[in-house]
């Protein structure tokens, strides 16, 4: 099989919902666009909200403290500026996370799946000019789906990629091939991307993304599997360029 992308997903409010792409344009030194392009500060969180710049993630709600957000979808409406985001059981809601209005009408309707014994979503925070990223520079992450079956096969079930909250999902190479590129470059579509470094994971994987319920040991089925709570990698774009899912992917020198 020819490696190619599988999928390409973007999170436009950081932890807070999918959606999946056919077409992106990459530029180089950027995030992908309107991936984690806000974040969502939780009561305790240090930032500075008149002057927001990169924080590390613990500042912010995520999957790996409540679970339930791993169920959450969105929806990008670039002409309005706006996100729809939608929940098992709960009404869809549209908002233009630039508003603080908005802000607070998001506040309201992710109270619910948050849990009370963990500090609360207090505000969205954006920084200009790039994604809220887990790394403190700019990065994409990728997914190995041949890794990810490999997961699954131990584990004894199917289990969404989604989990893993990966930008771009590869398909046709050998399971945990993705971690001796550490250091090189892959040509997807027009673009290319630099792999810099291994994703350690999280709790948040351990949540369906179907139900938002904690269902899978994905932090110790890795760990008693390969020895290491290790899954995709992230990447930065050196030249800007398009991507389309079937698109081949290349590894070169």
């Amino acid at each position: 099989m020819t490696p190619l992308v599988a999928g390409i997903w973007r999170h436009p409010i950081k932890s807070h919902g999918r959606e999946e792409l056919m077409r992106v344009a990459l530029s180089a030194g950027e995030t992908m666009p309107w991936d984690r392009r806000w974040a969502v500060a939780h009561e305790m969180a240090q930032i500075d909200a008149g002057n927001p710049e990169w924080v590390p993630c613990a500042n912010f709600s995520r999957g790996a403290k409540a679970p339930k957000l791993q169920a959450i979808t969105a929806r990008v409406n670039h002409r309005r500026g706006e996100v729809t985001l939608s929940y098992p059981g709960m009404p869809d809601l549209t908002i233009n996370p630039d508003r603080n209005e908005d802000g607070l009408s998001f506040i309201q309707w992710v109270m619910p799946i948050s849990p009370g014994n963990r500090a609360l979503p207090s505000r969205l925070v954006r920084v200009e000019g790039r994604g809220m990223t887990d790394t403190d520079w700019p990065s994409l992450s990728l997914i190995n789906l041949a890794s990810h079956r490999a997961v699954a096969q131990r584990v004894g079930r199917e289990i969404s990629p989604n989990r893993w909250r990966a930008n771009l999902l590869i398909d046709g190479f050998a399971p945990w091939e993705e971690r001796e590129w550490i250091g090189r470059r892959l040509r997807i579509g027009t673009a290319e991307l630099e792999v810099r470094e291994n994703i350690v994971r999280c709790l948040a994987t351990a949540a369906s993304t179907r139900t938002g319920e904690r269902d899978t040991d994905t932090l110790g089925t890795l760990e008693e599997g390969w020895g290491h709570k290790e899954f995709g990698v992230y990447a930065a774009v050196v030249k800007s360029g398009e991507v389309d899912q079937g698109d081949p992917v290349e590894v070169l020198g």
